[in-house]
């Protein structure tokens, strides 16, 4: 009797298949070429990590615009610049949507924030409050303090550290410190990375980092479930039940920190506090989700992001120290010894900001962008992309393009020299769903690059050359993460606001 059900559901599971795939081929004509794939699976086992590679792989025998199947959803990765810009100038509005994967339903309030809502009033409600509210050149301004005392802290520890011989140091946890403690100052007025003595509330600045950490671990589509529907119903790896869990906790924490600057006595320099004070004229566009979406998408898109961009240029500066010495030579030419570098000298510091062009190129933090959704049937380089189909864009392979640059695979911050070349990096996405963070980011590394080049000399550990291997993550981390020897420079290391590292020096 065993033996006859089992029979029984290996037929019936095999008629299912065949109607599927045949359904499926009938109504997804002139879709991009792409790889066999199997039924039910499609091409998910031939996937290694990391994506963007494996996809390059794929492109480099089938062309820059192909499909495969995740389970059951149709996704078509587009590498060529021209097809990128078809995406998003004709088809913008089209692709403009986001896909639904559980991460976004359970953490981010059902798929409401800016990154991962849907195309629509709320969506323009929400980009409208960010770039305006948030994000604008006169918010940012007002922040600036904040962010320039956390990368003055990193310089202060590195050159207590490092004072009078060379010193080996760890890189990769120092930048991710300062990029959140920035943030989170901005956004509360707290910081939450550093020595205890330096933290406020130490109980709590451990529920923060224990949250990231989670975050980290649980962002993304890691699911199988978002592409093999039928796994939900046994809640595969018991990711849902850990996303309800983990959900409540980040709310929790999120609506803590609103409570606590509503209750405060007057208002303070923060994002929350602008925030609350625009909520008592407008409460319904500014309501506590709303706030809460905001914060919850600065700290998943603007900090880690930034963090593992500076770790990559210093790695790139550290296997090519005649492109730092020319960093550090205009540096002392137009800023010189008698003060730091600031914010605003960024903008005359051209070179300074080819490096991080010539970063963002290589090792875009993003190397997949944001996926976006097809809302309706289009059509990219002359195949047809049907409604709901997945479109990512493999800005990682565009920017390695031996048919738009010039020795795509070597760091020459230089051909940034020539006009025009900047536009065609896309590290920040393109169309109307572009990352509204980009200036800040801007700012972040460009500061903190510059006071690195400025305040220290910089050598490899050995004269082995930096590992640049990519490591596994949605930031794209360097696999082994950063070390070098570091000595501060005396000449201008006596302008930094703490006296006892002038002391000690």
């Amino acid at each position: 009797m065993i033996s006859f059900m089992f029979y029984y559901f290996l037929v019936s599971l095999s008629f299912l298949v065949t109607v599927c795939v045949f359904l499926r081929n009938r109504k997804f004509k002139n879709i991009p070429p792409g790889p066999p794939s199997l039924p039910i699976l499609g091409n998910i086992h031939q996937l290694k990590k990391p994506l963007h590679q494996a996809f390059h792989r794929i492109s480099q025998r089938y062309g820059q615009i192909v499909s495969l199947w995740f389970g059951s959803r149709l996704v078509v990765v587009v590498s060529s610049p021209s097809a990128v810009q078809e995406c998003f100038s004709k088809n913008d509005i089209v692709l403009a949507n986001r896909p639904h994967f559980l991460t976004g339903e359970y953490v981010a309030y059902n798929s409401t924030t800016l990154v991962l809502s849907p195309y629509g009033d709320h969506w323009r409600n929400l980009r409208r409050i960010a770039t305006v509210e948030v994000l604008s050149t006169h918010r940012l301004n007002n922040f600036l303090e904040m962010r320039r005392d956390e990368m003055r802290r990193l310089v202060q520890k590195l050159a207590q550290d490092s004072c009078k011989e060379f010193t080996k140091v760890e890189m990769t946890s120092r930048f991710s410190g300062m990029t959140f403690n920035s943030i989170m100052r901005m956004i509360s007025g707290k910081r939450y990375w550093g020595d205890d003595n330096e933290l406020g509330d130490v109980e709590e600045a451990r529920k923060f980092r224990e949250v990231i950490k989670e975050l980290a671990k649980l962002g993304g589509a890691n699911n199988p479930g978002d592409f093999l529907p039928i796994l939900r119903l046994f809640d595969y790896d018991h990711l849902e039940r850990r996303l309800k869990s983990f959900a409540k906790r980040v709310d929790g924490f999120l609506q803590g920190l609103i409570e606590e600057h509503r209750n405060a006595k007057q208002r303070a320099n923060t994002m929350i506090d602008h925030l609350l004070s625009l909520q008592e004229s407008q409460p319904e566009y500014y309501t506590d989700q709303i706030i809460k979406g905001l914060v919850l998408v600065m700290l998943t898109a603007g900090t880690e992001t930034s963090a593992v961009t500076l770790e990559w240029a210093m790695s790139s500066l550290l296997n090519n120290p005649k492109v730092m010495e020319k960093a550090k030579k205009e540096i002392d030419t137009h800023i010189g010894n008698d003060r730091l570098v600031d914010e605003p000298d960024i903008s005359k510091l051209p070179y300074l900001q080819s490096i991080i062009s010539e970063t963002l190129r290589l090792h875009p933090a993003a190397p997949l962008l944001v996926p976006h959704e097809a809302s309706n049937d289009c059509t990219i380089g002359g195949y047809n992309v049907p409604r709901g189909t997945m479109v990512l864009v493999n800005a990682w392979a565009i920017h390695r393009d031996p048919q738009l640059w010039d020795d795509p695979t070597s760091f020459k911050p230089d051909r940034f020299e020539k006009e025009g070349e900047a536009s065609k990096l896309i590290p920040f996405g393109v169309g109307r769903r572009a990352c509204p963070g980009a200036g800040l980011a801007q700012r972040t590394v460009g500061l903190t690059l510059g006071l690195l080049i400025q305040c220290f000399e910089w050598e490899r550990v050995s004269e082995e050359e930096i590992d640049m291997r990519e490591g596994e993550g949605l930031t794209m981390p360097k696999m082994i993460p950063l070390e070098a020897m570091c000595k501060a420079r005396h000449p201008i290391i006596n302008k930094l606001s703490s006296q006892n590292v002038a002391e000690d020096c």
